[in-house]
């Protein structure tokens, strides 16, 4: 089988710049969903419902994109094309999803429009996102994979911080946070609007500056023979010959994906009344009488920007441990110790009632999703051969979106135990849930077997 030859840091760059703008958009609507479907007047107990539709259909198009995508071949190339249209619709969804409360809708309508826009949002922006993880996986050998996945963990978390400090910014320098009751304030509007600008135009940059390899040369480098080419995929016969590598880091995946999935879901809530002492109102909810906190208070708005504040430091840790992952020959050490970490900064949360404090908080918090970012998807695509590299990865984002789905569904009830023992802020116990989750995770990598000859 032919080699793939070495590439520069600039071309492994060029690879995963454009992953920038895609996480900007994620860190966005990450940062400011559980705040705007607040805004929009949803009952906290149930934030976590509204994020089971986007997971739920990430899991049905992202293996569609594999299989597809392994199939095709442009002027353009193999990725790339699903790349562009993803970035497409997510640019669009992005100007309309925060506008949900401003369109003369009522209550009803406008969680509707809002919940499908979410649905649309999250699945454009993975659409975008997985043909930059298959393009490592097409054109970087295995000795630079580690590397390569380290750069787009890099440019990730860049990304990430950019999403997260434009609320904050906008509300520095004076454009509206808060609005009236149902409207989305316009700091987190003009956040979407800017976004979407720099989505398109580092998709545009990557779209130029990457050229894929052409079926026969990427054939050589996969040892693909022609009857394999001719071979129809079965995604049930691929996941019987998968490797146990694929299983085992979807394992640890599971308990990850949950934990952030809680993160995302009761950050906004938990520190508005943990640590900014948020005013609460009595709702009619569904028929009962329920005490919530009151989104159009100052309070929930500053703590809303400030959670954006500690996203931004998590993926400043992110950064910072992102670089030295490579650093480390044992991969599963790194791997076990960053979520530990992570696990140990969830729980922190609990404990601090300072918003300054809770900076080392997320910090630990990074170091995990670093790991997150860059070994996964390292360990497993060396641990694949042949054509149907995008089919894998496509299915390997169940393991990103199935517990997402579960955290989602169970995330309700879990928060309905914490109110009824009387806590003053039960959001904050979901995140000490998260922490565990990350530490049961920690224990299962354990059970992860590398190729012996990848570890270098």
């Amino acid at each position: 089988m032919k080699q793939i030859p070495d590439k520069s840091f600039w071309q492994l760059w060029n690879i995963s710049f454009g992953f920038f703008g895609v996480q900007i958009a994620y860190a966005l609507q990450s940062a400011n969903i559980s705040r705007i479907f607040s805004t929009l007047g949803a009952d906290p107990h149930n934030l976590s419902y509204f994020w089971i539709l986007p997971p739920l259909a990430g899991i049905i198009v992202q293996p569609i994109i594999g299989v597809l995508s392994d199939k095709t071949w442009t002027r353009f190339g193999r990725r790339i094309p699903y790349l562009f249209i993803g970035a497409l619709i997510a640019v669009l969804v992005m100007c309309l999803l925060p506008n949900a409360g401003s369109l003369g809708m009522g209550v009803s309508a406008a969680m509707i429009f809002g919940l499908f826009s979410l649905m649309f949002l999250d699945t454009s922006i993975n659409m975008a996102m997985q043909p930059f993880k298959m393009m490592v996986g097409d054109m970087v050998n295995e000795k630079q994979k580690g590397l390569a996945y380290s750069i787009q963990s890099f440019l990730c978390n860049a990304g990430s911080l950019v999403g997260y400090l434009f609320p904050l910014f906008f509300a520095y320098i004076g454009i509206k946070n808060v609005a009236p009751e149902g409207v989305v304030p316009d700091s987190v509007i003009y956040s979407f609007y800017i976004g979407a600008l720099i989505l398109i135009l580092c998709v545009i940059y990557t779209s130029l500056k990457v050229k894929e390899y052409p079926p026969e040369e990427y054939a050589e480098y996969h040892g693909i023979k022609h009857e394999e080419k001719q071979e129809k995929s079965n995604v049930f016969k691929l996941l019987a010959k998968a490797p146990k590598v694929f299983w085992t880091v979807g394992l640890v995946q599971f308990f990850c994906w949950a934990a952030f999935m809680f993160m995302w879901t009761y950050t906004n809530g938990s520190v508005a009344l943990n640590v900014f002492d948020a005013p609460t109102v009595e709702r009619l909810v569904n028929g009962v009488q329920r005490i919530v906190l009151d989104t159009k208070s100052n309070e929930y708005q500053d703590a809303a920007n400030w959670v954006g504040m500690l996203f931004a430091i998590q993926a400043i840790g992110s950064v910072l441990w992102a670089i030295a992952i490579p650093q480390f020959k044992n991969r599963k050490l790194i791997y076990a110790l960053s979520l530990i970490l992570g696990g140990i900064g969830f729980i922190s949360v609990f404990f601090i009632h300072d918003k300054y404090l809770l900076f080392v908080s997320f910090l630990l918090i990074g170091c995990a999703w670093a790991a997150m970012l860059a070994l996964p998807f390292t360990l497993l695509t060396n641990a694949l051969t042949g054509g149907h590299m995008g089919t894998y990865l496509g299915l390997f984002n169940g393991t990103i979106c199935i517990p997402q789905i579960v955290a989602a569904a169970l995330g309700g009830s879990i928060l309905h135990i914490f109110t009824k023992t009387g806590q003053v802020s039960p959001e904050v116990n979901m995140l000490v849930i998260a922490g565990i989750l990350l530490f049961i995770g920690a224990c299962c990598v354990s059970l992860i077997k590398e190729k012996v000859h990848d570890i270098q």
